[in-house]
């Protein structure tokens, strides 16, 4: 056997499940990207070098704790933890969304998880139910990766879109108050608003489909491959993945941007400024 094959099949031998394994030295060799970043940011003055390093903590502890918590979790896989984890994702992308959009009025907590639980719990279902076909309907394997990619680029949609629309009426607030003294209801004074938000939330979503297989290769794909699945079969589940993402986007965005922008009039339609605002 020559000297190659034999590398060849120590290579093959060392991976797991068709994936080439880091260990810790790897994984903290792969830190330095991190520490490179963090001293051109300090170099720079940007001010970011803080937030840079503890986001990056936060990387390694909350990823290594999903790890852990996913063994389990697909191990045991039952209905009750599988539906668990998804309801923890829901809240979390709500507090993400409410960080996100500081100047939203009061009560878009409950519409953030309501949106992000429609659009997420339903195009996850979709996806898994009726194009992968997952036996049983709560696989663990493969619903909570499908529900993080659907909730996380959803919350992504949801939160620029809340953000825009609050935005947007609050720099067309003289606009507004004149459209509703002459009689405009609230939804037609704020429809510009809506109308500009949902395209800023959309825009990054349809920028990305237009792109990929040119300018890069999605994540899904890019692991899949890394993984030696056939990279065909990978194209198909990317696609799979994008368009769910798309209408998960769509759909959280809309839901959320309708059911919250009413919050910035009383009830009689009339345009709330700052100093009235609860």
């Amino acid at each position: 056997m020559t000297a190659s094959a034999i590398a060849t099949s120590a290579a093959a031998a060392a991976r797991v499940g068709g994936v080439v394994p880091i260990g810790w030295p790897q994984l903290l060799l792969a830190s330095m990207f991190v520490v490179v970043t963090g001293a051109l940011a300090l170099w720079m003055q940007l001010g970011v070098t803080k937030q840079l390093a503890i986001a990056a903590a936060r990387t390694y502890v909350q990823l290594l704790l999903l790890g852990l918590v996913l063994v389990w979790v697909i191990r045991f896989n039952q209905w009750w933890a599988v539906v668990g984890i998804l309801v923890i994702m829901i809240v979390a992308a709500a507090n993400v969304i409410l960080r996100r959009a500081p100047d939203a009025p009061g009560g878009l907590f409950l519409t953030s998880v309501v949106s992000m639980a429609v659009t997420g719990l339903t195009v996850t279902f979709a996806v898994t139910g009726l194009v992968i076909g997952a036996n049983p309907w709560y696989d663990a394997l493969t619903v909570i990766p499908i529900a993080g990619m659907v909730i996380g680029n959803s919350m992504t949609g949801v939160a620029l879109s809340l953000e825009r629309v609050f935005a947007d009426m609050d720099s067309r607030a003289g606009e507004i108050r004149t459209m509703t003294a002459l009689g405009a209801t609230a939804w037609e004074a704020a429809h510009p608003s809506v109308r500009t938000a949902l395209r800023a939330g959309l825009i990054p979503t349809i920028n990305s489909m237009a792109a990929a297989g040119l300018v890069f290769i999605p994540g899904m794909m890019t692991g899949q491959i890394l993984a030696h699945a056939d990279p065909l079969l990978a194209a198909k589940y990317q696609i799979v993945v994008m368009l769910m993402v798309a209408a998960a986007e769509i759909m959280g965005a809309v839901l959320a941007v309708l059911l919250s922008y009413r919050r910035r009039f009383d009830r009689e339609g009339i345009f709330l400024e700052k100093g009235m605002r609860p």
